[in-house]
């Protein structure tokens, strides 16, 4: 799988997690993919969520590797502008 294939598999993921977080007045975006690893940004509400870290793991890097098994991690970026 190409690094576009992959960028499309990863948005279907975070597409399919964004309602719960929305549900909550969050949000995620991608910003970017390093090899194995993919790089995301909370919004709203997941800023200041208590359990964000819980969501993060059991939530959005599970449904990601669910859609693209090669990554091996999720990790989120705050505060960063790109």
């Amino acid at each position: 799988m190409n690094l576009e294939e992959l960028k499309i598999n990863v948005e279907t993921a975070l597409q399919e997690i964004r309602p719960y977080l929305e549900a909550d007045g969050g949000n995620i975006s991608l910003v970017e993919i390093n090899e194995d690893t993919v790089s995301v940004q909370l919004e709203g509400a997941c800023l200041g969520c208590s359990v964000n870290q819980m969501t993060l793991k059991n939530g959005v890097e599970a449904t990601i590797k669910r859609h693209a098994p090669q990554i091996k991690r999720v990790i989120e970026i705050n505060g960063i502008s790109f």
